[in-house]
């Protein structure tokens, strides 16, 4: 028997977490969920959902609200983090500044991914610190909160926590395979960072034909947020796998800051909206279940991802996920400490990657650049070093322009100083 905490709790995603809970208590076993949040209004919502859907799922261990981190971290065996330092009023920030100065603004990628590592990964690395003094021994960081790769990169490599970094974007590549396939009966090889990833190999059940060139125009990857730009065919013959739908930022770059400049609200402004309605529907004391508007939010299949993983580290099932891991040559063009986003088998004694043999160029240089900006990030996160921070956004292959990150950089700090202290020391 063990205990879960969710840190994060009052985020509209954790009815679908929850769902995964009881759908997987018979091995899983929790006798004790602590629901966390900052914001106690957001956490009594939410956590009354939740309440009637365990109960309605027969759950019959302790449900526990509370606004003490301390309190929920204590003795708990698996910690799943959605955290978002700032709120959906830092993410519109995220989205709007940078499209001030031409460049992409995204909750994940480029400068605006870049501004929520900086409220992150301190919060995050703190919260690392009270699971090693608080939480059961060899206890389990499930982390989703973004950005993902950059945060996996700090714990992974600053500290000694297990930690499942991950994303629903594999997984929902991988349906979309399957949808085509009609078929989930293949294997697949999976490379890349986290939102900049690719499946560059798919061969069916007991074949050899890699049929992934084929897939690469007809699988649906597309999330629900980030708008789907038309890539043209002389791309995906140049780099012929099956893309993370987060490369269309890569791929087609003016078109996606186009469409950002030219919508009428960026995304976490509808983000806002549907989370009003989902809210306005979790105060429904009758309801019971995961609404299906749900969907629309963005999060498809994470907690099949992330409730899957802790199943699997549960049971020893050395199953096949893709996760976030340090490297240690299953990619062999990256260093041995860099943490990359592959195919991993998942038991209770850690993380084993495997290894990756196909890819192209293409891939090798965008991984190292994006890498390299990566491990940047960490380092300005965490000494509030502003040389560091430019130097991070100039070798991002979204920014790498001097004259626009510097003002850019400054705006984006001063907009955030509540956020990021260590930066104004």
């Amino acid at each position: 028997m063990s205990k879960a905490a969710i840190i994060g709790a009052g985020s509209t995603y954790t009815p679908e977490l929850i769902e995964g809970f009881i759908e997987r208590n018979n091995n899983l076993q929790f006798d004790k969920i602590v629901l966390m949040d900052i914001n106690q209004s957001s956490l009594d919502l939410v956590g009354g959902l939740a309440k009637r859907q365990l109960e309605k799922g027969g759950f019959k261990g302790e449900v526990i609200l509370t606004t003490d981190r301390s309190l929920a971290l204590d003795g708990a065996s698996f910690i799943f983090a959605q955290i978002r330092p700032g709120g959906m009023e830092g993410r519109i920030r995220d989205e709007k500044i940078p499209l001030k100065y031409g460049l992409l603004g995204q909750e994940t990628t480029g400068a605006g991914g870049f501004m929520q590592a900086m409220r992150t990964v301190p919060v995050i690395m703190d919260m690392v610190s009270d699971i090693k003094r608080l939480s059961a021994d060899n206890a389990w960081l499930i982390n989703f909160s973004n950005p993902s790769g950059i945060i996996a990169e700090a714990v992974i490599n600053l500290t000694d926590t297990n930690i499942v970094g991950l994303c629903n974007c594999a997984i929902n590549m991988v349906k979309g395979i399957a949808d085509v396939l009609d078929t989930y009966d293949f294997d697949y090889e999976y490379i890349g960072l986290n939102h900049l990833s690719w499946i560059t190999s798919v061969t069916l059940h007991g074949q050899t034909e890699n049929l992934v060139s084929t897939l690469a125009g007809k699988a649906d990857t597309a999330m629900k947020n980030n708008p789907v730009a038309s890539i043209d065919p002389a791309m995906m013959r140049a780099v012929p796998y099956v893309p993370s739908s987060y490369l269309n930022y890569y791929y087609a770059r003016s078109e996606q800051v186009k469409k950002c400049l030219d919508a009428e609200k960026c995304r976490g402004e509808i983000c806002i909206e549907i989370e009003g309605k989902l809210r306005e529907s979790y105060s429904n004391p009758d309801l019971k279940e995961k609404p299906p508007e749900l969907a629309q939010r963005g999060g498809a299949l994470y907690a099949t991802a992330a409730v899957s993983a802790a199943e699997s580290i549960v049971c020893d099932k050395k199953d096949l996920h893709v996760v976030a891991a340090r490297n240690n040559g299953a990619v062999p063009f990256m260093d041995d400490d860099d943490v990359v986003e592959i195919l991993c088998r998942l038991g209770r004694n850690g993380i084993e990657p495997q290894g990756v043999s196909v890819y192209n160029e293409y891939v090798s240089g965008l991984m190292r650049a994006v890498k390299a900006y990566e491990k940047l990030a960490v380092r300005a996160a965490m000494e509030g070093d502003r040389d560091v921070a430019l130097a991070a956004l100039m070798v991002h292959p979204l920014v790498g322009d001097v004259a626009k990150a510097v003002p850019m950089l400054e705006e984006m700090l001063t907009a955030n100083k509540e956020y990021v202290p260590n930066f104004f020391r």
